[in-house]
């Protein structure tokens, strides 16, 4: 009985969705041409159930990029319609269109020079008679016995929420650094941080020429505490590496180490990796080649960094 109903619940709730996509017309991208225009912020208002799916809806847009807020809209009406500015494009839900406080709202929006996109139940509505932009996000019935508790209208119009807001993103170009820069402190972000942003860079690469002395070329590693030696060449490209590894196998190996130069003891085809490139990239190619560094080259192969393996353990990327 109970898996019945809730089979109920979901079928419902994902056909509403069906009839939105369905339901799909000009109007749709007129919202999506006005909220990509805006040069103000994004209010979202609603009351009740519907103004929590606004609270999501404005959540969404600002991770992605779009300044958005949320106004409570019986508190606007005394005093956080300061909320709203001239150049503001406000997104108004309410599932009747008939809401009192919404209703009040839409000539003191337009006064403070703000558009108006409505997404509502009934298209003949006054909220969308009122609309500068009106989405249809109407449903045949709640996910409830009794269709009345708000549950298959609120999934549609969250839906709604998330497809303006991905229409947006996509229009604009979002990438995943860009998701990277609005999301530092969360997972998601920490897995598209690239590895430009944690390579050690100038200064702070161990580098030598090739024909410096093993001697010397050894006095760098140790000052650099990153136990590798970048080998370069011609025009900056990286000709080689040189690891506390590949010295250890030195000393095992012959009987007078010290002799030569860094070019002679290099690797001369070291794994690299692009500044571009995700970190994650950059930390499953060390664990699979068991290194604890990497140079970072552009695409001439001319040297640009070092990324070592606590840098990227320190991300918390796993």
């Amino acid at each position: 009985m109970v898996l019945d109903t809730a089979r109920r619940v979901l079928e419902i709730e994902a056909e509403a969705i069906r009839e939105l996509a369905g339901r799909l017309d000009g109007s749709f991208e007129k919202a999506v041409e006005m909220m990509l225009a805006c040069r103000g912020r994004i209010v979202l208002t609603g009351l009740g159930k519907s103004g929590l799916i606004c609270q999501k809806i404005a959540a969404t847009l600002s991770s992605t990029g779009m300044p958005s807020l949320f106004m409570h809209p019986a508190e606007a009406l005394h005093g956080d319609l300061g909320m709203v500015a001239s150049g503001d494009l406000v997104l108004a839900l309410s599932n009747s269109g008939e809401t009192d406080e919404i209703v009040k709202l839409l000539d003191l929006i337009r006064r403070l020079g703000a558009k108006i996109i409505a997404l509502s139940g009934n298209s003949e509505s006054t909220l969308a008679r009122n609309a500068d932009a009106h989405i249809h996000v109407g449903i045949s019935k709640e996910a409830c016995s009794l269709d009345l508790v708000p549950t298959a209208s609120t999934t549609a119009a969250l839906a709604m929420g998330d497809a303006l807001a991905i229409a947006c993103y996509e229009q604009r170009g979002f990438t995943e650094k860009d998701f990277a820069r609005f999301h530092p402190g969360g997972r998601l972000g920490r897995k598209l941080i690239r590895v430009s942003d944690l390579m050690h860079r100038d200064g702070g690469i161990p580098c030598a020429r090739a024909d410096l002395p093993l001697s010397d070329t050894i006095r760098i590693m140790d000052d650099y505490k990153l136990g590798m030696v970048c080998i370069t060449g011609e025009g900056g490209r990286l000709a080689g590496i040189l690891t506390d590894g590949d010295l250890r196998r030195l000393l095992l190996s012959t009987a007078d180490p010290l002799i030569g130069t860094a070019g002679n003891v290099m690797v001369s085809d070291p794994v690299t990796i692009l500044p571009d490139a995700l970190a994650t990239e950059a930390l499953m190619s060390m664990e699979e080649k068991k290194i604890t560094s990497l140079p970072v080259v552009d695409a001439d192969g001319r040297l640009a960094g070092v990324i070592q393996i606590h840098d990227l353990w320190r991300t918390q990327l796993f």
